[in-house]
């Protein structure tokens, strides 16, 4: 259990990690896609991935470094907010490990077509055609993987914006944000999986939605660190504080 003033430097810990998960994730969910994915053209697709390959080996990477970093950052939120209620911070440790761990699988899914992609001998009896098909299959189906990850990164935000309601030392606000943010991800992933065709349209809808409050929250997070601490915290945690001097 921290004492007050180690609270501080917790917070501004978890900060820094979510502020590098918001600067990770767009590469790979934004910039790599536009970059290496020819909608409906599976030929076209090969042929960017074998031109670039190092580039779409280094998103990889990327992607699976962003997923361990979401790990770090949800050891520190625990740390920070055990004290507020010990069980949506364990909920909160649960849903992130699940999300990272569906996340990380469906990196088999980038790392496919590069073996299919690959001239290897045993694929000679495979025509190119169907193994461009094959290829453009994969990275399909990891966008597909992606919308089911989305609905754990939505649902992560629920535990998360409650213990910062009931923390008393980040506004409340904050935490509203964070549970508004929450129902519109996973608006976007209902409509990903049920209605994809409308996923543009729910998609710009609820963007202002989600993109406020977990930038508002890093922010806080790293500025501020975290306001007074309220009574009932500060006498769970001065007593060990006093026993470790």
């Amino acid at each position: 259990m921290h004492d007050p003033s180690s609270l501080k430097s917790t917070a501004r810990r978890a900060g820094l990690i979510y502020l590098l998960i918001l600067i990770l994730a767009p590469f790979n969910l934004i910039y790599l896609p536009s970059v290496f994915i020819v909608p409906g053209n599976a030929a076209a697709t090969a042929i960017k991935i074998t031109s670039g390959e190092l580039l779409y080996r280094v998103g990889i990477f990327i992607d699976l470094l962003d997923s361990i970093t979401f790990l770090f950052l949800v050891s520190c939120l625990y740390d920070l907010f055990k004290d507020v209620d010990r069980s949506l911070a364990r909920l909160m440790v649960l849903l992130v490990t699940v999300c990272v761990a569906f996340s990380v699988v469906n990196l088999l899914n980038l790392i496919a077509p590069l073996i299919l992609l690959s001239g290897a001998d045993f694929l000679t009896v495979f025509p190119k055609s169907q193994l461009d098909a094959l290829a453009y299959g994969f990275l399909k189906l990891r966008s597909s993987g992606s919308n089911v990850a989305m609905a754990f990164w939505a649902i992560w935000l629920f535990p998360f914006g409650l213990l910062v309601i009931k923390s008393g030392f980040i506004p409340r606000l904050l935490g509203i944000l964070l549970l508004v943010g929450g129902v519109a991800y996973l608006a976007v992933c209902f409509t990903s999986t049920v209605f994809p065709l409308y996923r543009p349209l729910v998609d710009r809808i609820a963007l202002p939605f989600y993109a406020i409050g977990e930038p508002a929250i890093i922010f806080w997070l790293l500025v501020k660190g975290v306001r007074h601490v309220p009574q009932r915290l500060r006498e769970q945690i001065q007593p060990l504080a006093n026993e470790r001097k």
